[in-house]
């Protein structure tokens, strides 16, 4: 299923009751009635009969097959009202008192990756936090489009932003298209279709060829007063969250990936 068909079904009209959200999931993975029955330990004709809304599965049932299809927090709370339950997972603003532990481990993070810059996004990749090296590669930008929050990939594609600083800018732009391809896949979030569907309308030069199988990561290229600083990044997500605003929440952090651009971050690094 490619972002169009997710598109296309997300404007359909919704299910109405679980059955056809667990049928819906369960296509979305590419497994069968049996393979998910099997999974789950119950029998075929018992999926069979919760899918078509002739059985009921009890609280159990839809946290259990949610888990096997791994569906996300935000859409598990979906299976459940759909089932006639509460919510089984909350969602808390990130400056919620409760989440405080949270917000000191991402701080935490952020301000131990300097001097290499690092942020923190939401699901739709909005920019929730970033430490101080961040700004200094965004010099130059408009004011306009670093309102809060901003997009980090619209930013990464704009021709007023990132996309023109950027040196492999084909290669960093069809590696980041074939990430958010992968989440509106595995999650059919109607944002995130529309935002990958909003990027490809960007005007972008054309691979030179498919990417190596031996290649380990892309490097971000990002070109700053007349220097080509080299990054490698990495993604950090919480591994065990219980709230959905956590489950949704992604780290980023940059690497130096050259001697000449780990020089140049020292010195750009703010003196304490």
């Amino acid at each position: 299923m490619n972002a169009h068909a997710s598109t296309a079904r997300t404007e359909r009209t919704q299910p109405v009751h679980v059955g056809e959200h667990l049928r819906e999931w369960r296509q979305r993975r590419h497994l069968s009635q049996l393979d998910l029955a099997g999974d789950a330990e119950i029998s075929a004709r018992h999926l069979s009969f919760v899918e078509t809304g002739r059985a009921a599965p009890s609280r159990e049932m839809v946290l259990k097959l949610a888990e096997r299809l791994e569906v996300p927090l935000r859409e598990r709370n979906v299976l459940l009202v759909a089932a006639g339950f509460a919510p089984a997972f909350p969602q808390r603003a990130l400056d919620d008192p409760a989440l405080k532990s949270a917000r000191e481990a991402i701080n935490l993070v952020l301000k131990a990756h300097e001097p290499s810059p690092a942020l923190a996004y939401d699901r739709h990749y909005n920019l929730v936090s970033a430490n101080r090296m961040v700004a200094p590669l965004l010099e130059g930008v408009p004011e306009r489009l670093l309102g809060q929050p901003f997009n980090i990939l619209r930013l990464a594609f704009h021709p007023e932003a990132l996309a023109p600083r950027t040196v492999n800018l084909a290669e960093w732009a069809a590696h980041l298209l074939e990430r958010l391809h992968r989440q509106c896949e595995a999650t059919a979030d109607p944002e995130l279709i529309k935002l990958y569907n909003d990027l490809r309308s960007y005007p972008l030069p054309a691979r030179s060829g498919p990417i190596s199988p031996d290649t380990v990561a892309i490097p971000f290229k990002l070109r700053h007063n007349g220097d080509v600083l080299s990054f490698i990044s990495t993604t950090m997500v919480f591994g065990t969250p219980v709230d959905v605003t956590l489950s949704e929440l992604a780290l980023e952090t940059f690497f130096p990936a050259d001697e000449l651009t780990a020089r140049k971050l020292c010195e750009m690094a703010p003196r304490d």
